[in-house]
């Protein structure tokens, strides 16, 4: 009897050391990796760009940006949900590429101009032919609504529906974490759930009333302790 329960012993002893070691060697489960700050090549969504500069004038068909920023913003629409910025430069020489593109389909804009630092004066126009020479950035425009006589100050174009594809730094938005919201280059995509980006566990409700303090025990006390 004492022979049987000593083999019985030592088989209960060698599957737990089995077990542990088993479960030690097992390689770590790694954490989704995030790529942030990462230039990506986005599929053609509608984008919205938005492009700095010093100064703006609207006169005799033509808008003139000067000293404009050499990085324009963009911010993607649902569902992709996405904003980044590219190289102004890049946004002039993909103006005639893809399908929908502006100069087939010259896009609407909105010149806002900060006069005297704090007022703001708009105008909308359609615009066509981008030229770059060094900082300064003209279009032929035509004028929708508005105007800019007067203005003088920081300047801001508002683009619509911009379908680009190129060297576009893409972050996701609406978490925290600023990740990479990437995508098929070239074609459009479905609406994807929470692609690029990775939420906060759900906020769990406290069980002690307010002022109160759960214990180890599960008791709900006035102090820690």
């Amino acid at each position: 009897m004492k022979k049987q329960m000593s083999h019985v012993l030592i088989a209960v002893i060698s599957t737990a050391l089995w077990s542990s070691a088993a479960f030690a060697q097992s390689p770590p489960v790694n954490a989704p990796q995030k790529n942030i700050g990462e230039v990506s090549r986005p599929s053609s969504v509608a984008t919205l760009l938005v492009m700095n500069a010093d100064s703006a004038t609207l006169e005799g068909g033509q808008l003139v940006l000067s000293n404009v920023a050499k990085n324009t913003i963009a911010f993607a629409e649902r569902p992709v949900k996405a904003a980044g910025h590219l190289v102004t430069q890049d946004v002039i020489s993909q103006w005639g590429e893809g399908p929908d593109n502006f100069a087939e389909n010259p896009p609407n804009a909105t010149i806002s101009v900060l006069s005297g630092g704090s007022k703001a004066i708009d105008a909308v126009v359609t615009l066509r032919n981008p030229k770059m020479e060094g900082s300064k950035l003209t279009f032929d425009v035509s004028l929708l609504e508005g105007k800019l006589d007067g203005a003088t100050g920081p300047a801001a174009l508002f683009i619509d529906h911009w379908r680009g594809w190129r060297n576009v730094g893409w972050y996701g938005l609406g978490a925290a974490t600023g990740a990479l919201a990437g995508a098929a280059a070239f074609a459009p995509r479905p609406p994807v759930v929470n692609e690029g980006y990775y939420e906060y566990p759900p906020v769990v409700e406290p069980v002690c009333p307010y002022g109160y303090y759960r214990s180890v025990y599960g008791e709900c006390r006035y102090s820690l302790y």
